[in-house]
């Protein structure tokens, strides 16, 4: 199992909806230091409906192992057969399930977060999950509770009891959303709690951080989210523990390889929709119009606490970059940007 394989701590990037797809985790990959990635939640009365699109955002490439694949729903045997599709379409090494978003689309149907306020049914979705997954990990993600900072401390052992593998817990309860700040010292009593591995999750934004964390709360790993968007050289900095900035010739290289990944990964699931089949558009157009949806990964790389260094003028290439409409283009304007630097150095 990859938890007992990995060394310790656990650097692990969380999954976030719509940013950890395949590209995005084959170049965190890529760069390394990440002991495992997860990839964005997929419904499971999606995958149970046999629905294509869905089926294809758990496509993996060898270069992502080990992945774990997460999965929301709110009924117990959905959730095992779901399990039992993807265990068989990817054979990823271990999936989670999603107890803790706090998004009212995904809790008003009495998925993630919701389900904290559920216990019984919580576990019985973990133990019917576990029937059909075998040796294969079982980890769920959690907060501290629904409105109660303190809800994790009766719902840990339940969901220990029924089986789970591993728990991930986020600072903040689904009330809190994500206002506020992460409890770092409640997710230090969930791990006094916890018999089985535990990661802590929630205001980790920079690398010199996963040690403070680790350090405060006794856990054995942490789980990534927004402070890997942007900043692939996460986890390797953080294992080297330094201050790093890295050059601006290496972003634009490592920027542009993962929106080529994106515009092809993209491409492939939006040609499972039967609207682009039946408009007749081929696959080199829907490429080159997919890397549209990367725009949200360029504002990322292009935050100011994210670049790591002062770019006169930035503000005017920020605001190109989130227009682009081709990798020719994003080539183009980088490029310029690149020239734009060294000319004021």
């Amino acid at each position: 199992m990859w938890i007992e394989d990995v060394n310790k701590p656990i650097l692990a990037l969380s999954p976030m909806a719509d940013m950890t797809d395949s590209a995005f985790c084959q170049i965190v990959r890529k760069i390394g230091g990440a002991d495992i990635v997860f990839r964005e939640m997929v419904s499971a009365e999606a995958l149970v409906r046999d629905n294509e699109k869905t089926l294809g955002m758990t496509d993996f490439v060898e270069a992502e192992r080990p992945i774990v694949q997460q999965i929301f729903g709110a009924d117990p045997l959905t959730m095992a057969k779901a399990a039992e599709i993807v265990m068989e379409h990817a054979k990823p090494e271990g999936i989670d399930i999603n107890m803790g978003c706090p998004v009212y689309k995904i809790t008003s149907n009495f998925n993630g977060a919701a389900l904290m306020k559920e216990a019984k049914l919580a576990a019985e979705i973990v133990r019917e999950m576990k029937k059909v997954m075998g040796d294969t990990p079982l980890s769920v993600k959690i907060r501290l509770g629904w409105d109660d900072d303190e809800g994790f401390k009766t719902f840990i052992p339940v969901l220990e009891e029924a089986g789970a593998d591993l728990i991930t817990i986020h600072g903040r309860t689904k009330a809190q959303g994500y206002s506020g700040v992460s409890n770092w010292d409640l997710i230090r009593q969930a791990k006094e709690i916890a018999t089985v591995p535990l990661l802590a999750n929630g205001d980790i934004h920079e690398p010199h951080q996963v040690w403070e964390a680790l350090e405060q709360t006794g856990a054995d790993g942490v789980m990534i989210a927004r402070g890997a968007l942007g900043n692939p050289w996460f986890f390797q900095l953080a294992i080297n523990n330094k201050q790093l900035t890295i050059p601006l010739e290496e972003k634009i290289r490592v920027i542009l390889e993962h929106a080529t990944l994106h515009a092809e990964h993209s491409a492939k699931q939006r040609a499972l929709s039967k609207k682009h089949v039946l408009a007749g558009v081929n696959a080199e157009e829907l490429e080159k119009t997919s890397i549209v949806t990367f725009r949200k990964h360029l504002s990322w790389y292009f935050k100011s606490n994210k670049l790591g260094m002062e770019i006169p003028g930035i503000k005017e290439f920020r605001s190109e970059l989130v227009r682009i409409q081709s990798i020719e283009e994003l080539e183009e304007i980088l490029k310029r940007l690149e020239e734009h630097v060294n000319s004021a150095v």
